[in-house]
């Protein structure tokens, strides 16, 4: 079994005892239910850099990567810096996080945020939803297409946005769907963490326009970037490039003010 087996093995039991505990109608009661979303997809549309900038305390890969910032240092770093949106990853066992960085990140911050978490049931997107995301990670590696669409749909029901990832072509073709709104390139492969620009290079051409192309995951420069922008990619997802330094937000900072001066360079 290799370890995003595990974490859906372990998700799945997590998502039994949550629903034990606390009813949808509590979630429905939360007072960020009926915000209206930010639309992440709109912004990267007419960014002129495209960062999506990650909270992240630690991975399975690399273990611990910064424990030292709080949420509200590192959201308010990223929102100055001038990401587009965050991802706030809400896994405790793998990755350290929870919904409650997500709840301390939308009192913070008023920019798209997304709920980076292995998403099995619509009970998860109530939670997204309840706890102030402005849109939900699908991740095609472990869903089926008929689940793909179930829970892209019902994220839509709830003003959420759908950013789906994928790894390969095979996830890709079985991906592609009305109620997706940005398609997400995960450098990394989940299953042996390798990770490689080519990934995203070679599906660029299979994703339909009528998406958002997002790249995630081992983007660590400014070349990377220039690298993948003729393929269509108008969004950047970075975590670790930021997190692992002693100031997440300034490091988002003079990432951003290099990326802008290379992309409007005469």
């Amino acid at each position: 079994m290799n370890i995003l087996d595990k974490i859906i093995v372990d998700k799945k039991r997590e998502v039994v005892l949550k629903k034990s505990i606390i009813p949808v109608s509590q979630l429905e009661a939360s007072v960020f239910f009926g915000r209206e979303t930010i639309s992440l997809s709109q912004k990267l549309k007419t960014s002129s850099t495209g960062i999506i900038a990650e909270h992240k305390r630690r991975s399975p890969s690399k273990s611990v990567i910064n424990h030292s910032f709080t949420v509200e240092e590192v959201v308010k770093g990223y929102e100055n810096a001038g990401a587009c949106g965050i991802s706030v990853l809400t896994d405790g066992k793998y990755f350290g996080g929870s919904l409650d960085d997500l709840l301390l990140a939308r009192a913070s911050v008023n920019i798209p945020l997304l709920r980076k978490e292995f998403i099995v049931d619509e009970y998860q997107i109530l939670e997204a939803k309840a706890y102030g995301a402005d849109l939900i990670l699908l991740i095609a590696a472990v869903l089926t297409r008929e689940e793909i669409k179930s829970l892209s749909e019902f994220a839509k029901q709830l003003g959420l946005e759908v950013l789906l990832e994928v790894h390969n072509q095979e996830e890709l073709e079985k991906s592609i769907m009305p109620s997706l709104d940005m398609i997400g390139v995960n450098n990394r492969n989940l299953k042996t963490f390798e990770v490689s620009l080519d990934f995203s290079k070679q599906l660029a051409s299979q994703i339909p326009n009528d998406f958002v192309k997002v790249s995630e995951s081992g983007i660590s420069s400014i070349e990377a970037i220039s690298e993948l922008r003729p393929y269509g990619y108008s969004g950047f997802l970075i975590g670790e490039n930021f997190m692992k330094t002693d100031n997440a937000g300034q490091a988002a900072t003079e990432f951003i003010r290099q990326l802008y001066a290379v992309s409007f360079k005469p």
